[in-house]
């Protein structure tokens, strides 16, 4: 369990997000990189959790033996070998087209144990023994793997290619016993322990990286929203690496939740970028507008675009009596009838990603029904085609949004009472755009859409840029440790 937490932050540094672009394939529309800054940060953590791993590890018992001179044969053995504290002098992570490398050198660990020995010789027949604990330094230690990151159908397959740990001088430190025994540690066992230090930090390496290629294949490819949308966030070709950077893509469109997802593929290389506007951000996530686009159209096609108002905080505008004025043949028709307000989209919203911003263009059509003896009777219809902004922000994890009315026109699409004079009832449709319709729309924006991130960091510094079709979200991310620990907790529970 230990080499999954040592490795759990690999995830961190091999899929931040999803590449960035220049000329997007046709079938990724979200798109991101991890910048030199935040490869350090993720090395550094992935550094500070693994030492917080190894930490108390108990190595395999040690048993050596030596000739003494004057004293005979002497017997020890190294048992309760416990790695107690890891230093690291400096760090490194380098990425290429070959790999990723990350190397820790001029570490240094300090170690507990006990030791043992008893001496046997025709000097001294019945023997001698005695114990004792002893403390140990190892210094100079260099740690190095080399990873791999393929797409594999839609999911991502991490290989181990290389590794390696080497211990340099060793040190111990006896709490008691004689100058013969320190010497006799000193050179029968340094190569014993510098060599159970070496192979257990490569096993955990192998250990751990074999943990986290299995936690990768356990990555859904889509993202459930609600009981009518997914996000599908299968991979698309192979993360690209260079030498300040890695990133990879995501479909990113939106499908019914009952749809069987295909994996994806692109044979072609992608170009990645991590400028932020020259701001020195971690990562970068870019998003098309198409990703927009496709859940207007999923949500359309379910007929979840419509909003029926039978209740308003003066519930009299729901009555024939009210509308007297504005509509006199509505009220001579249906006198003191109450009434409802059936808005639906009547096509799929178009959304534009701007230079300036997002926009959208909204057509709804406004039915008016009377309802009189338990019947609901459509009298007429209005279509009304909206202009509106949509403010990006980031909530959590989740890119959100708010709309804001720009502007609107109104025209009759039917009626069965007779000709309506529309600019009489501008001004109420206005009001019932921004008293229900926007903020009942701003109420589901404010969910957001769920950005690719670890279940235990989130964003902060953010800036939102905007370059025509694509959003982009810059960021630093910060580790929040409780959810770490929770997470933590909860796989020992399992």
């Amino acid at each position: 369990m230990a080499s999954f937490n040592f490795f759990f932050l690999l995830y961190l540094l091999l899929i931040p997000t999803s590449s960035c672009y220049v000329q997007p394939p046709e079938n990724y529309f979200i798109s991101g990189v991890i910048s030199n800054k935040g490869l350090d940060f993720a090395k550094d953590l992935l550094i500070e959790k693994g030492i917080a791993s190894i930490v108390l590890l108990k190595l395999p018992e040690i048993e050596n033996s030596a000739q003494v001179a004057l004293v005979g044969n002497a017997k020890v053995v190294l048992s309760d070998i416990i790695i107690k504290d890891i230093q690291v002098n400096s760090s490194a992570v380098v990425v290429g087209e070959s790999g990723i490398v990350i190397v820790v050198s001029g570490a240094t660990v300090e170690l507990s144990m006990k030791w043992k020995y008893t001496v046997s010789s025709w000097l001294i027949p019945f023997g001698i023994s005695d114990g004792g604990n002893a403390s140990v330094v190892v210094e100079g230690m260099q740690v190095g793997l080399t990873l791999n990151l393929r797409n594999q159908e839609g999911t991502l397959k991490l290989s181990l290619l290389d590794h390696g740990c080497y211990v340099g001088d060793v040190s111990i430190k006896l709490d008691g016993g004689a100058a013969w025994l320190y010497q006799l540690l000193v050179d029968a066992f340094e190569g014993n322990i510098a060599s159970s230090v070496e192979e257990a930090i490569s096993e955990k390496i192998t250990e751990g990286i074999s943990n986290l290629d299995n936690f990768l294949q356990t990555l859904p490819n889509q993202i459930s929203l609600d009981k009518t949308a997914a996000l599908n966030v299968s991979f698309v070709g192979n993360p690209v690496l260079t030498n300040s950077s890695i990133a990879i893509a995501i479909n990113g469109l939106f499908t019914r939740t009952s749809e069987i997802l295909v994996p994806q593929s692109y044979k072609k290389g992608y170009e990645v970028s991590s400028a932020c506007g020259g701001l020195p951000k971690m990562i970068k996530v870019s998003i098309h507008e198409n990703v927009f686009k496709s859940a207007s159209l999923v949500y359309f096609n379910a007929g979840k675009m419509q909003l029926i108002i039978d209740e308003l905080p003066d519930q009299a505008l729901l009555n024939t009596a009210e509308w007297r004025l504005i509509i006199p043949q509505l009220y001579k028709r249906y006198p003191n009838d109450d009434m409802q307000i059936n808005i639906s989209v009547s096509s799929p919203p178009v959304i534009q990603v701007t230079y300036q911003g997002i926009g959208a263009t909204v057509s709804v059509d406004i039915t008016i029904d009377v309802l009189q003896g338990g019947e609901v009777i459509p009298v007429a219809c209005i279509s009304v085609d909206v202009s509106a902004s949509c403010a990006v922000e980031i909530s959590g994890n989740n890119i959100a949004g708010r709309l804001t009315l720009q502007e609107f026109s109104a025209y009759l699409k039917w009626s069965k009472i007779g000709k309506l004079h529309i600019r009489l009832i501008q001004s109420l449709i206005s009001s019932v755009l921004k008293t229900v319709v926007l903020p009942y729309l701003n109420l589901q924006l404010k969910r957001g859409l769920p950005l690719p991130i670890i279940d235990g960091f989130g964003f902060q510094n953010t800036v939102i840029l905007y370059n025509h079709p694509w959003i982009s979200v810059c960021s630093d991310v910060w580790f929040i440790e409780e959810d770490y620990y929770l997470i933590q907790h909860s796989t020992y529970l399992s």
